[in-house]
């Protein structure tokens, strides 16, 4: 049954939006450390494992209006457990490494990812909306990407003399936290390179703050001639407001086919229940659920691995569940693979030799 707000939810989102008016403004305004989240949802400091070494290994972030979407008092939130940096991350497994995907073994250019045939990955920004505790990119040299746009004149050149290249995705960090300006003037370039068929935003600014798919944004995605792909990273049905339903409906708006990617995260999403209601929630709003992702086992993340075998259980009783468009592939990134691997029943393995 769908809760009804209260009045004091409803002066709290109305604060938010008054406070966040512009996405730029949301981005100053994030929480950046683990007591500051903690106090923010009422709290007490033994009852998270929060760590200040881990929080400076990799900074706190979390806009306003995500946390506006987490539970008070409840430590066990989805939203939270994302986001808070904890002891366990200072557990480091010998298999978990800096470089999970081997990004370093494919680099170009400088920011350019040239990893899998037909399409190129440009590091367009080194920050985020949030800071996802298991991303795979947590250590990756940010400082070496490219800054300006000249510092892209060399990645331009390595796409306009590649003709087998008909794809460009923009990632990072968020792309999306570069401003219009800058972003117009590198889909313009891009635009110009003839064998270029598409493009594809990886982005998970429109969840967070959602208030970024604005009129500027619109206008130069609208205008490209490539093919607009945008693929949200969204990992919990609880994640998925008003302002999010929005945000993707003015994607589609601009022409843009909008997909998601979620990772499985233990004690997050790690259940029939969870996935089926994050699918189902997607589907509905005409965005495809397009990968499951098994953690990459980036250092620092392993208390959120699930078991593979989980894994398959999970994505064969959503099968049962749910139409097939509806039915997220498992797949694992392997560094130095041709593509993503899918994670497959030993049976299924089988009957493919």
């Amino acid at each position: 049954m769908t809760e009804v707000p209260t009045e004091s939810d409803i002066a709290s989102e109305a604060a938010i939006t008054t406070e966040t008016s512009t996405w730029k403004n949301s981005m100053k305004l994030a929480i950046r450390d683990s007591k500051t989240l903690m106090d923010a949802l009422g709290l007490a400091p033994e009852q998270m494992a929060a760590n200040g070494l881990a929080e400076q290994q990799f900074p706190v972030f979390v806009p306003l209006e995500f946390l506006s979407r987490m539970r008070q008092k409840d430590p066990t939130d989805p939203l939270l457990l994302q986001v808070l940096a904890q002891d366990t991350e200072m557990d480091i497994a010998q298999s978990y490494h800096q470089d999970p995907v081997g990004d370093s073994l494919v680099e170009v250019a400088p920011g350019l990812l040239h990893k899998y045939r037909g399409r190129v990955l440009m590091i367009v920004s080194g920050a985020c909306a949030v800071h996802c505790r298991y991303c795979f990119r947590r250590h990756y040299p940010y400082n070496t990407a490219p800054k300006r746009f000249e510092d892209w004149l060399p990645s331009l050149d390595y796409i306009r003399n590649d003709s087998t290249i008909h794809e460009v995705i923009l990632s990072g960090g968020d792309p999306l936290t570069v401003t219009d300006d800058r972003l117009a003037e590198l889909v313009e370039h891009l635009d110009a390179i003839p064998h270029l068929a598409r493009l594809r935003i990886h982005t998970r600014l429109p969840v967070v703050i959602p208030q970024r798919v604005d009129d500027a944004l619109c206008r130069w995605l609208s205008a490209t001639r490539l093919s607009k792909w945008v693929v949200l990273h969204i990992n919990h049905a609880n994640e998925i407001d008003g302002g999010v339903v929005d945000a993707i409906r003015r994607l589609q708006s601009c022409g843009a086919i909008v997909l998601n990617q979620a990772v499985l995260l233990r004690d997050i999403n790690d259940s029939v229940k969870a996935l089926s209601e994050l699918c189902e929630r997607l589907v509905n709003l005409g965005v495809l659920p397009y990968y499951l992702h098994q953690l990459d086992r980036v250092a620092g993340a392993q208390h959120f691995e699930v078991d593979e075998s989980q894994g398959l259980h999970l994505v064969s009783e959503l099968a049962k569940r749910l139409p097939g468009f509806a039915v997220p592939k498992y797949v694992v990134e392997i560094s130095g693979e041709a593509s993503k691997s899918p994670i497959l029943p030993e049976h299924r393995l089988a009957f493919l030799e």
